[in-house]
């Protein structure tokens, strides 16, 4: 991924993003129930991997859930460590993850791997599949589409997913599927998807 691409256009409409998408209010009701569904319940540490202005990082703590938050956008993570003081956040990349094999309970990456060339794709999730203990909970979100695409997303480049084809990378990757929500067009939005997959075996 072109992170510091990516970086640079998020951070230069922070303050647009938060005032558009920064508090679970903004969230779908059925969105917040799905992440909340399967990994409210994990017993350990929950990362929210892009977690943008935080609100689903607070989210999942309001539930109870250890969760942390890592960001490559200094404004974000700036804003966040405002809005929920005594949370978590770090500045940080989700390709290389600054934990033990094994270490952490559940994965959140809610559209924030959307920017991510298709060919990096799998190497992104071996890397979260390397960081969650076997039995920990990864919850995904991306837009969804017949075929792998590129689309002009508002800010940068992103990609599109059919749902099949990323649920057959992330066992693949050691995931294994357990729920799926598909949302069609509606409003002006595009459609999306989500994942919730269980790690499986060992970590690698």
């Amino acid at each position: 991924m072109q992170r510091a691409k990516v970086r640079q256009a998020y951070g230069s409409i922070a303050d647009l993003y938060i005032d558009l998408f920064g508090t679970s209010q903004q969230v779908d009701p059925d969105d917040l129930a799905f992440i909340g569904r399967h990994l409210a319940g994990q017993p350990g540490t929950v990362l929210d991997l892009g977690c943008g202005p935080g609100h689903l990082t607070g989210y999942l703590r309001s539930l109870g859930v250890d969760a942390r938050g890592i960001d490559l956008v200094p404004e974000f993570v700036t804003h966040a460590q405002a809005a929920h003081p005594g949370v978590e956040f770090q500045l940080g990349s989700f390709e290389r993850l600054d934990v033990a094999t094994g270490s952490i309970d559940g994965i959140l990456a809610w559209f924030s791997t959307i920017h991510l060339p298709p060919a990096e794709f799998d190497g992104v999730l071996s890397e979260f599949r390397r960081a969650v203990a076997p039995g920990g909970r990864f919850v995904l979100g991306f837009f969804d589409a017949d075929e792998v695409g590129p689309f002009d997303h508002k800010v940068v480049t992103a990609y599109r997913w059919p749902p099949d084809e990323v649920s057959e990378r992330l066992n693949r990757a050691g995931f294994r599927e357990v729920a799926r929500q598909q949302r069609p067009s509606e409003g002006g939005q595009r459609p999306y998807a989500a994942i919730a997959a269980v790690a499986q075996g060992r970590a690698g």
